[in-house]
């Protein structure tokens, strides 16, 4: 169910479908408790989810999450799925009292403004970096 979904995100973001890949790596989240998933339905058709994974702040020595991925059909957006799945994200943090969530985004993602309504602050005071293995 998920799984088709997580597929689906990925070539979103321009990678190649590979629903097996998917299956796999969602199974390897599962069985290691690497990540919690929740999931969008409308009746018994899923529509979209959103995954987090759980990390900690050495300075206030508290855990949060990182919500990595949030996803919803193209047909239902704009119709709550990704607010509700926000929603819900943010009252378990707080269920688990973790410090909050935290996610990035493109600077051109339209979800901007449902982050905002919903109480996320943009950081105007770090830069992101990465550093990419090319040994892969």
């Amino acid at each position: 169910m998920v799984s088709e979904l997580f597929d689906a995100y990925r070539v979103f973001y321009e990678q190649d479908s590979d629903l097996q890949q998917s299956r796999a790596f969602l199974e390897r989240r599962f069985q290691n408790n690497d990540s919690v998933v929740f999931l969008a339905l409308d009746g018994e058709i899923p529509v979209g989810f959103t995954q987090l994974y759980k990390t900690f702040s050495s300075v206030s020595l508290q855990p949060f999450y990182i919500l990595n991925d949030l996803y919803v059909k193209p047909e239902y957006r704009g119709q709550r799925a990704g607010k509700l799945l926000l929603k819900h994200a943010q009252e378990f943090c707080s269920d688990l009292k973790f410090k909050g969530l935290a996610l990035e985004t493109a600077k051109d993602n339209p979800a901007q403004k449902l982050y905002e309504q919903l109480g996320w602050e943009k950081d105007e005071d770090f830069f992101h970096y990465f550093w990419k293995n090319t040994e892969l």
